[in-house]
């Protein structure tokens, strides 16, 4: 069957100049198999580009990038800049699956280049994008592409589905303190060293901020090899059930195969909790009093009807008064103050607020509540804050 490539009229200042001439290619992945494709067709178009002596080589631009989402392609987005300043006159490409694999992406684009008397020309469908009666056929053929991706993310969700039913292992981004080698989770000396100090320190007391400041005072870098460490991270550390051996599958979901957005699932789908899926760095002892800890910090509130809230006390990862001294009228906790050269402790609300908000509330001398605590808690008269914090 013959193909026909239309090669868009020169501009009339410019009737003795050559086309300027780009192609486009795609693949989904960087495997090493597509690597090589990807590779063969840069070859393959500037070879064709060049040997036309009526063309001037404009470049070959390529993503390694699903064909769904169009602002996620560099290369695509750089070829587009590159034609809407003038600087391409021409564009080949292998099929309208490589373009894209959303219909919309694709009418917006070849609109936005016929507007400016550029021609895409897939190879596969011998379409020319400047062919009024053909919009359709690349529309339709645009339309058979998606389809064909939400066959695909169906099937590879159903697979995924599978696995978790089975409490199967399979590669993935390893946390730290682990190696992922033939779907399996080997856990690294070195980094899971690190995980237990972290959850050492945080069941010594310390706060998030303090932990990534002794990290990042020992030089310890992260997972991705910075110097600087988020509270986040941290947190998700103390979080991730993986550290004791087990874990969660389908955590997150994908709302639209389109957008590939991703969501926290709190229900929506089925979850699979796998326990000894792998080898643990934290026990289960210490890995349970870290969440207890972390709720106790929150401060949550279990009320009568069952349900969960948080007040609005704060941890004090400085003072530990500052976790025990509670407001009995509005609830929130006390702050450390020194006023005329006496450490005292006040209601936060009424520092923060005004003393009309909270006027019943008294000032307490720290002096007289270690008394109190001494008394009380240690037994013996003499404050200890290590007795007082485990009994705390």
């Amino acid at each position: 069957m013959k193909k026909i490539m239309i090669i868009p009229a020169k501009n009339s200042l410019e009737s003795e100049g050559k086309l300027n001439v780009a192609a486009y290619c795609r693949v989904s992945t960087e495997r090493e198999s597509q690597q090589g494709s990807i590779d063969l067709q840069i070859r393959q178009y500037t070879k064709l580009i060049q040997n036309n002596p009526e063309w001037d080589f404009a470049g070959v631009f390529y993503d390694y990038e699903s064909g769904l989402r169009k602002d996620e392609r560099n290369g695509l987005d750089a070829m587009l800049k590159k034609a809407y300043k003038g600087e391409i006159d021409y564009i080949i490409t292998k099929s309208i699956s490589r373009l894209s694999r959303n219909v919309l992406d694709i009418l917006t684009i070849i609109r936005g280049l016929k507007a400016r008397g550029i021609n895409i020309y897939f190879e596969k469908e011998d379409l020319n994008s400047l062919e009024e009666e053909k919009e359709i056929d690349i529309a339709f053929n645009g339309a058979l592409a998606q389809e064909e991706s939400r066959n695909l993310s169906e099937n590879i969700r159903w697979g995924y589905q599978r696995k978790f039913e089975r409490g199967d292992n399979f590669a993935g981004k390893s946390p730290m303190g682990y190696r992922c080698k033939n779907d399996k989770l080997i856990i690294v000396p070195e980094e899971s060293d690190i995980i237990r100090k972290i959850y050492q320190l945080y069941l010594e007391g310390s706060t998030l901020q303090q932990i990534k400041e002794y990290l990042e005072q020992k030089q310890i870098k992260t997972a991705t090899g910075k110097e600087i460490w988020a509270t986040a991270v941290i947190q998700k550390i103390l979080k991730n059930e993986k550290y004791k051996g087990d874990t969660m599958f389908q955590k997150t979901y994908t709302e639209d195969f389109m957008t590939g957005r991703k969501s926290k699932n709190d229900g929506q789908k089925n979850r699979y909790y796998v326990t000894d899926s792998h080898p643990a760095i934290i026990s289960d002892e210490v890995y349970d009093r870290v969440q207890e800890e972390m709720n106790r910090r929150a401060r949550l509130v279990y009320k009568e009807d069952g349900t969960v809230e948080s007040s609005i006390r704060k941890y004090n990862g400085k003072y530990l008064l500052g976790n025990l001294l509670i407001c009995g009228y509005c609830g929130a906790s006390y702050r450390r103050r020194t006023e005329r050269d006496k450490v005292v402790w006040r209601c936060a609300t009424r520092i923060e607020k005004g003393k009309e908000r909270c006027a019943d509330s008294p000032t307490l001398n720290e002096e007289w509540v270690k008394e109190i605590l001494g008394d009380t808690v240690c037994g013996n008269g003499s404050y200890d804050e290590e007795i007082v914090r485990n009994r705390g």
